[in-house]
């Protein structure tokens, strides 16, 4: 079982998971009720059409109806434009658009709400532009702004997902497998012929952590290797610092593994244990969203979180080009763990002669 893991589980999280796992949508399905069935009205429906993120596949006169596709989740938002709307543009300068999103998925809905309301402001900046002016402006007192987004500029989601997806890969790695090799040398019997030998209990640990650690380690740069090449991933920051981090995190994920695996018989209640942990470590870490946006609890529950740690310094060495000093803290802390963690798998691991 432990092949599989090591060769397959990589290229299936990389290949698979950053393109799946996103929080951009691009096929929000829009109902439309246009009331007012004016020039502007058309075009502000076509613009929708033209995006490539909507699909305006149904239409009617009927409030009722549109909200029944939308309780039957076959539409994911209304828009609703009212009569006398391109009227009112004209004659008082300003006019409204209803927008009824389906809000089942808050995520989801917000980001309709943005991209819609994005949609919507240019189309008014046209309509403002094209507009004859009755009076002459001073535009002496304008102020234009233009948005330079850092580290990635692009807004692909995939710059911000592969770190994410490396990480639980190295840690599936560590954690999982590290824990799975001491418990099936229970069940298999081998481990009181261990137990007999002159060998002595923080040897026997190392011998049981090295060769994950090294794998995880090669997994790592595997994981990188194909970001760079599939997915245009840059590594701004330093490669060997990013390594020696998840060196000092490997020893606090394996460390965790042989803890579990020191208090488990069998392989099952391995896997129930350190699924439960990698989960909730996943969680909140921040994988998805940013830890600073959870309640001040949790933040506080993160300290134990070693996921957190290494998900923050993998983006930021990896997208910022960040250095030691950035985060020595997170280094530090890490360390401090591992000794911790590494003492109190040793000492749980009874050595009976």
């Amino acid at each position: 079982m432990m092949l599989p893991v090591i060769f397959l589980v990589p290229i299936v999280q990389l290949l698979i998971l950053v393109n799946a796992a996103t929080l951009e949508m691009k096929h929000i399905k829009m109902y439309v009720i246009d009331e007012d069935l004016s020039a502007m009205s058309r075009n502000l429906v076509g613009t929708f059409s033209g995006s490539p993120f909507y699909i305006v596949s149904q239409g009617s006169f009927s409030l009722e109806v549109a909200q029944n596709e939308l309780k039957r989740e076959r539409v994911d938002v209304i828009l609703r434009i009212p009569q006398n709307f391109e009227k009112r543009l004209i004659t008082e300068g300003r006019s409204e658009v209803q927008l009824l999103i389906n809000a089942i998925n808050s995520t989801a809905a917000s980001l309709i709400y943005a991209y819609s309301t994005s949609i919507i402001a240019d189309f008014n900046a046209g309509v403002i532009a094209a507009t004859p002016l009755t009076a002459p402006v001073d535009k002496s007192g304008n102020i234009a702004l233009t948005s330079s987004f850092w580290y990635n500029p692009e807004l692909n989601y995939k710059v911000y997902m592969l770190p994410g997806i490396l990480v639980i890969l190295v840690t599936l790695i560590g954690m999982f497998l590290s824990a799975l090799n001491l418990v099936r040398e229970k069940e298999i019997g081998t481990i009181e012929q261990i137990n007999v030998t002159p060998i002595r209990k923080y040897q026997f640990i190392t011998g049981k952590l090295l060769p994950f650690w090294v794998i995880a380690l090669f997994e790592l740069g595997f994981g990188m290797v194909i970001g760079r090449l599939v997915f245009h991933v840059p590594v701004l920051g330093n490669v060997w610092l990013l390594f020696g981090f998840a060196s000092v995190y490997l020893f606090v994920v394996m460390g965790i593994g042989l803890f579990i695996s020191t208090l488990s018989a069998t392989q099952q209640q391995v896997m129930f244990l350190t699924f439960f942990f990698m989960i909730t470590f996943i969680l909140m870490g921040g994988i998805f969203t940013p830890a600073e946006s959870m309640p001040d609890w949790s933040q506080r529950v993160n300290i134990i979180n070693p996921f957190a740690y290494f998900m923050r310094v993998i983006r930021m060495v990896m997208l910022k080009g960040s250095g030691f000093w950035d985060i020595h803290r997170e280094f530090f802390s890490l360390g401090i763990y591992a000794v911790i963690i590494l003492s109190l798998a040793i000492w749980r691991y009874r050595k009976v002669a």
